[in-house]
């Protein structure tokens, strides 16, 4: 009787399980969607930037490595000067499948980032390893401090600033530390944008 009465639970608790879980990733699905809207969250191509550009079936208009210049241009094979700062991989792409039609016949292009050197942001103060930080991907204030080493012993970690130029003008954002780790205030886990300062005092 016990051995039919823990199967009839572990049936039950499948099927539930059966029936939540999709509603689970239908919600999931709708809550990525909400966050990322269509046509948002492309990267936009910066000075400093490494690309890799290949075309199907022309190895002579392909390259491994093509760095973007100072002045935001990138130079390829027979077709010169690209403009690629400002711009995604995807509208590099087709600049440079237009020029390419005088010398290849419904050309394919391929734009890779291959490495992201343009956006960088600072942490300076009371942390272990100040400096300049490449920004790979969308850090949090929180993964800052971690890629900081974290604090010294003598930070003061509820009067952090993060400094940011917002339409040409600085604005000031003050951050509790301590609020953010007790679960009081994790509004101010606030994403770090290009050229962010983060100061520990």
């Amino acid at each position: 009787m016990k051995h039919r009465t823990i199967c009839i639970s572990l049936l039950t608790l499948t099927l539930s399980l059966t029936t939540l879980l999709p509603a689970l990733a239908g919600e999931t699905a709708d809550l990525a969607s909400q966050e990322q809207p269509q046509g948002q969250g492309a990267y936009i191509i910066g000075a400093g930037d490494i690309l890799e550009i290949t075309t199907w079936k022309e190895a002579d208009f392909s390259r491994e490595t093509v760095p973007v210049r100072l002045d935001g241009m990138i130079t390829f094979p027979l077709i010169d000067d690209v403009k690629a700062e400002g711009r995604t991989t995807m509208q590099v792409k087709a600049a440079i499948e237009e020029k390419l039609k005088d010398y290849v016949t419904e050309p394919n292009v391929t734009v890779h980032l291959q490495a992201s050197l343009s956006k960088k942001f600072y942490i300076l103060g009371e942390v272990m390893r100040t400096g300049e930080y490449p920004l790979l991907k969308n850090y949090t204030v929180l993964q800052a401090f971690a890629m900081a080493g974290g604090f010294t012993e003598w930070a003061s970690k509820k009067e952090i600033l993060l400094l940011r130029k917002v339409d040409g003008e600085d604005k000031i954002i003050r951050i509790d530390y301590k609020k953010i780790i007790k679960g009081k205030d994790f509004d101010q886990n606030v994403r770090i944008e290009p050229d962010d300062t983060i100061i520990v005092p």
